[in-house]
């Protein structure tokens, strides 16, 4: 099991709402079932109000996070701020750059995300989109695979990944979904305009939904008898892609 750092993790519910209210930024919460009371109900409005990703859980998870009076909450920080996608759009088209985002759906191991991180900002990637559910944790693993790169790249955490895709492509950038369903090689396929380049998680890939709505679809050609990569390498493969075909 991943080792928890008491710096990752807040418990009591005053202390949460303490930290909320404090501009902290709440990674997620867990809240224990069937527990009721003013605290509760004074946390639960904020989790509304900050759209904060909150799931109710019974009472022995939270006991394997800590032992202490946790009180029925335990609250994750993030190691980072995250942006908005509309900081991160209009600030590349003001830079005059052609943007280049990467969106991870469902990409829950954190060294994973941390390595993606490390090649996104390493390519000169403008930002990455997460949904804020279902996937990995920015906590200070993360932020040490990602050999610091995630102090420089902007996260946008989405609270409902089809509608901030369908955002995004109403601000003039395709859709690249890199699938092994898909029939054009990914170094046949022009990545040369504004893209935001989506990943799948490793054990299901890309959601149905988001397949339907992409502009394009491409695959990494696989030569060997192992049909698959990390995700981590596959992004990094893409990104660099686009790299190479916008330098020529």
């Amino acid at each position: 099991m991943q080792e928890r750092r008491k710096e990752d993790f807040i418990y009591g519910t005053r202390a949460i709402i303490e930290a909320i209210q404090a501009g902290k930024e709440i990674e997620k919460l867990l809240i224990q079932k069937d527990v009721k009371n003013e605290l509760i109900a004074e946390l639960m409005t904020l989790v509304r109000d900050y759209g904060i990703p909150a799931t109710k859980v019974p009472l022995e998870k939270l006991n394997r996070v800590t032992r202490k009076n946790h009180q029925g909450a335990i609250a994750f920080i993030s190691a980072i701020t995250y942006s908005s996608l509309d900081h991160i759009i209009s600030s590349t088209f003001e830079k005059g750059e052609t943007p280049l985002l990467l969106v991870l759906d469902r990409v829950t191991d954190v060294r994973n995300f941390g390595a993606i991180a490390r090649s996104a900002e390493c390519a000169g990637a403008h930002g990455i989109i997460i949904p804020s559910h279902g996937s990995a944790q920015i906590n200070s693993d993360a932020m040490k695979t990602s050999a610091g790169a995630l102090n420089y790249i902007p996260v946008y955490r989405s609270d409902n990944l089809k509608r901030t895709l369908r955002e995004i492509q109403e601000n003039g950038i395709q859709l690249v979904a890199c699938t092994e369903k898909a029939s054009d090689s990914l170094y046949d396929t022009d990545l040369t305009d504004p893209i935001a380049l989506i990943m799948g998680s490793e054990e299901d890939g890309i959601s149905h939904e988001f397949i339907r709505i992409a502009d394009h679809m491409c695959k990494l050609p696989i030569n060997g008898k192992i049909q698959s990569l990390n995700v981590g390498v596959a992004a990094s493969v893409g990104l660099y892609e686009a790299v190479r075909q916008r330098n020529v």
